[in-house]
């Protein structure tokens, strides 16, 4: 039988070896944590996001009991104090916060559409902690941490990520990643901010959001209202106009559109682009909601709700390695091209994780005796080697 690495390991093949030795090194991750290494400390935390693990210690033991399948993953047994000390004193959370941002420029090659436009969501989920971590702030409503994300729709990819306090505000977090030319960027009205408008603008980007009740704008033009309905709403108001805010006033036209959801709702949108269908400005900042599935998926299917450590380093070790293991289902169920639903394929991975079979048949039953050829002889017929 031609040897075959587990559902595991051919999950974990998407991460380079080499680079992420390169990136311990730079990051001198193994500096403080000598006992259990990167590699080890990685591993055994996807494990813990895949296999459902509900502390340390059972997640040292549901590993430890897997001992005979460690040698093709590189990886050793691991002790539950070990376990702790690197969540809560080592400065790996950096050297995972890189290896998500190389996984996710190289996964870009396995889920990317060609054809669709570069949507861009930007959106913040809080991380509620409950009260024995001391160190978490409140911003009035959620004490505990804020997960970042820059999301693309199409291709249901995490394109950067980053963890703050959750008193933190949401544009700070958003004017620190990097700008896309020629990308349309959808968000809430969490992301006012004027300058960083003015740098979407420059760079060519199309950006469609919720003005905040303050906003004000002098129409000067109205457009026409399209004929037909769509996409679950109707235009009421078309119109250009210019910003007026004293010394911020924005020095290019904004588009206001306000529509009307097929339940009676109404709501206002403000864009910079003069020339598409309104119609499509709204199913553009309708498709928002996906980076709310995506949250609600996460919370649902990956542990960042129950936390293995109290300390801020761990918590953020765990929120990282869950955003590390959603990017490597993504990227197996993409190169196997799998038609499971992605709760369906999660699950499945979950249960086999060191079940030795190629992951394009992690949905098909294993083969009743592998190794031995077919036979014409009849079923219970007595068969003699000869030597």
């Amino acid at each position: 039988m031609r040897y075959c690495d587990s559902i595991f390991g051919a999950l974990l093949k998407s991460v380079s070896r080499r680079g992420f030795k390169g990136l311990v090194a730079r990051h001198q991750g193994d500096r403080y944590a000598k006992s259990l290494s990167a590699w080890d400390h990685l591993v055994a935390m996807i494990f813990a996001q895949l296999s459902g693990a509900g502390s340390l210690r059972a997640l040292a033991a549901d590993w430890n009991a897997h001992a005979h399948h460690h040698y093709h993953l590189g990886s050793r047994p691991v002790a539950r104090s070990t376990l702790s000390d690197a969540n809560a004193k080592s400065a790996r959370a950096v050297v995972f916060s890189e290896l998500f941002a190389i996984l996710s420029r190289d996964a870009a090659s396995w889920l990317r559409r060609e054809g669709d436009a570069m949507v861009r969501l930007i959106d913040a989920t809080p991380i509620p902690l409950p009260q024995l971590c001391a160190w978490a702030t409140s911003n009035g409503r959620t004490r505990g941490l804020k997960l970042h994300v820059v999301y693309n729709p199409h291709a249901d990819q995490p394109l950067r990520i980053e963890i703050s306090p959750a008193n933190v505000n949401d544009i700070t977090v958003g004017l620190a990643f990097p700008i896309e030319p020629g990308a349309s960027y959808v968000f809430d009205k969490g992301y006012c901010d004027h300058d960083w408008w003015r740098r979407l603008d420059k760079a060519g980007c199309r950006f469609v959001t919720r003005p905040k009740v303050n906003l004000r704008l002098d129409a000067v033009a109205s457009l026409d209202l399209p004929a037909k309905t769509g996409n679950g709403f109707t235009v009421l108001c078309d119109e250009i106009g210019h910003h007026v805010a004293g010394g911020t006033k924005l020095n290019f036209p904004l588009r206001r559109l306000t529509l009307k959801i097929d339940d009676g709702r109404q709501f206002t949108l403000i864009t910079n682009d003069l020339d598409a269908c309104a119609l499509e400005i709204g199913q553009l900042y309708k498709s928002r909601w996906d980076i709310e599935l995506l949250f609600r998926w996460i919370k649902q299917h990956l542990k960042i709700r129950g936390f293995l450590g109290r300390s801020e380093n761990a918590i953020r070790i765990q929120i990282l390695t869950a955003m590390i293991a959603f990017l490597l289902l993504r990227i197996a169920a993409r190169k196997t091209r799998s038609k499971l639903p992605p709760i369906r394929f999660i699950g499945l991975t979950g249960r086999c994780l060191f079940t030795r079979k190629p992951l394009v048949h992690l949905d098909r039953p294993p083969q009743v005796n592998p190794s031995r050829p077919k036979s014409n002889h009849a079923p219970g017929q007595l068969e003699l080697a000869y030597a």
